[in-house]
């Protein structure tokens, strides 16, 4: 075991932080730290912090404690479970353990560890909240699922539930239990379609006649009201929805960034739609490949149990290849009629939704229903936006695993209209040019919009393109390539200043036109806008009759929907157009 880091290695604490549900390391409450080691000896660090962890955690009284470690490319995640009332703490003592570790490598000077032991046992002390234990524990014993954060505590979800402030918490002798529980609960991951699937899910149970609530990267919505605007596709969205004594059914969105920060926000879901696993994010620490990404996504599955039902697209292999490991009854969905793993799951008696002869098709034991024809499915443009069936298969493949009837899952999908699912294959009609608002924002988001471009004809195309900093070099150049699969003749690159992320303004502006060039664009076909408004502006100032301006937007999306609305009643035309022409 080495015992000093050579000066050519980097050691860096990149995040220390609590694990409140189950997450990538394991089904209970931890705390864990991201370390990034590079040329280095990761077992020999593993090895110093491992022995300094166990030797604290006895110092405190936590023998108990599992320590549990994530290996991935270019570093380690290490952590331990630890008590729920003691979370903060229990990030101390990672944060102590990692210090001591570096020190020693180092050659630095480590600290008393009697004198931090008590410190840390005094955290511990004040951080502590028996009667929070005593409800965790009761709730578990009556079978009534819990929510806990800083501020609050929860029985029950939805219509079913009751909260209270960590400051006023009752006794469990105090609590009617029999007036408390669950209410259907479904998550949503994936990389594409999450945010239109969630919407379309909630259309559905909404047609059931149930009060639906759901959370997405535009927010909170109970009651068909938004209730909180913004991105709480994470912990947060999910506790606001399962908190609101209107909602009788819950839809998550269950984004990768909570699954990693937090884990899930609860401990059982009736069942979890994994959409497909795409590249996206994939320079995040903790996802370098679509290996450890679609580790990420499968989380949700560990929520399941065995009574949940998994909601899986057939058409993706790394969910194919994961799906032998489930204890839990999977439904797949499909836009392949004639796939073959489909077919077997089908004559097994399991059940599918596939895409048939223009038909949202139900597959049960030897039941066989044509539900809706994809074209009367607003969302899909009649039938031109592909990727909008195959959410509107796991929407209804969603809603069937929460017990909802055929009827209502038809007539879900059949009111849900374009307009509200804003900034997600929205279609305007400007002076007779046509203008698709998408919120696509990697390459396969992109290149799902490709069949729909492709109904407009040979006239001219434009297309809107930004990203964000948070992007490595090489997956910004292939976003920029799956832009120019869409065979722009102008391209108007912007800025994103919400979302530079660390890099300096121009810098991801740059290796977008360079790898526009790269592909074959025009310099001359290339302009720069230093704001999304303006850049939009300009892209409508170009059109003519007969064009088509594919815009990507994601720093406004609201205001650019009305700038375009504006556009749209002062132009010739404000009629949808007829696909059927084309």
């Amino acid at each position: 075991m080495p015992t000093e880091l050579q000066e050519e290695q980097i050691l860096e604490l990149l995040d220390s932080r609590r694990l409140t549900g189950p997450n990538i390391l394991g089904q209970r409450p931890a705390a864990i730290i991201d370390v990034s080691l590079s040329h280095g000896e990761i077992d020999g660090f593993v090895g110093i912090w491992r022995e300094l962890a166990a030797k604290m955690l006895s110092l405190v009284g936590w023998d108990s404690s599992v320590l549990l470690e994530r290996r991935i490319a270019g570093g380690v995640s290490l952590g331990f479970t630890a008590p729920l009332d003691a979370l903060y703490a229990a990030t101390e003592i990672n944060d102590w353990a990692y210090a001591e570790t570096a020190a020693r490598l180092t050659a630095g000077s480590p600290t008393d560890r009697d004198i931090e032991a008590t410190r840390l046992r005094r955290m511990i002390e004040q951080e502590a909240n028996p009667k929070l234990v005593d409800l965790h524990d009761a709730a578990l014993a009556h079978g009534v699922p819990f929510l806990a954060d800083d501020d609050y505590f929860s029985l029950g979800f939805g219509a079913k539930s009751r909260t209270w402030t960590m400051t006023s918490l009752p006794h469990p002798s105090q609590v009617a239990w029999e007036e408390l529980g669950s209410i259907p609960v479904g998550l949503v991951t994936g990389t594409n379609g999450k945010t239109t699937t969630v919407r379309l899910a909630a259309s559905i149970v909404e047609a059931a006649g149930l009060s639906a609530g759901f959370c997405c990267t535009d927010g909170v919505f109970t009651a068909g009201k938004i209730r909180e605007h913004g991105d709480y596709s994470g912990p947060g969205g999910a506790r606001a929805v399962l908190r609101d004594p209107g909602v009788q059914c819950a839809i998550l969105e269950t984004a990768r960034g909570g699954l990693l920060r937090r884990g899930t926000a609860i401990t059982h879901a009736d069942a979890a739609v994994i959409t497909n696993i795409a590249a996206d994010h994939l320079d995040d620490f903790g996802v370098r490949d679509l290996e450890s990404l679609a580790d990420i996504k499968w989380l949700v599955t560990s929520v399941l149990g065995t009574r949940g039902i998994a909601v899986l697209n057939a058409d993706d292999p790394r969910l194919r290849s994961r799906s032998d490991d489930l204890e839990c009854p999977v439904i797949w969905f499909s836009m392949d009629a004639s796939s073959p793993m489909l077919a077997r799951h089908h004559e097994s008696g399991g059940r599918g939704w596939v895409h048939d002869d223009g038909c949202l098709v139900r597959l049960c034991g030897s039941e066989r229903a044509a539900v809706i024809k994809s074209d009367q499915i607003p969302v899909t443009l009649q039938g031109a936006a592909r990727h909008n069936i195959a959410n509107s298969l796991a929407a209804a493949a969603l809603a069937d695993a929460l017990g909802l009837s055929l009827d209502s899952i038809a007539n879900g999908l059949r009111r849900f209209s374009a307009d509200a699912n804003p900034g997600r294959a929205n279609l305007f009609q400007i002076g007779g040019a046509h203008v698709l608002l998408d919120f696509a924002h990697n390459p396969d988001g992109v290149r799902a919009l490709v069949d729909i471009a492709d109904r407009f004809g040979n006239g001219r195309r434009l297309v809107l393109l930004g990203q964000a900093g948070d992007r490595g070099d090489d997956s910004i150049r292939e976003l920029a390539q799956a832009a120019w699969s869409l065979s722009p003749d102008k391209v108007i690159i912007k800025e994103l200043a919400n979302y530079a992320r660390g890099r300096k303004p121009g810098e991801v502006a740059a290796i977008l036109r360079e790898s526009l060039i790269a592909s074959g664009a025009k310099a001359s076909a290339i302009d720069h806008q230093l704001e999304e408004a303006a850049a939009v502006s300009k892209a409508l100032a170009w059109l003519e009759p007969g064009d088509l301006a594919i815009l990507l937007v994601h720093e406004d999306i609201e205001g650019v929907r009305k700038q375009l609305q504006r556009a749209e009643a002062g132009g010739l035309s404000g009629v949808t157009p007829d696909f059927s022409d084309f």
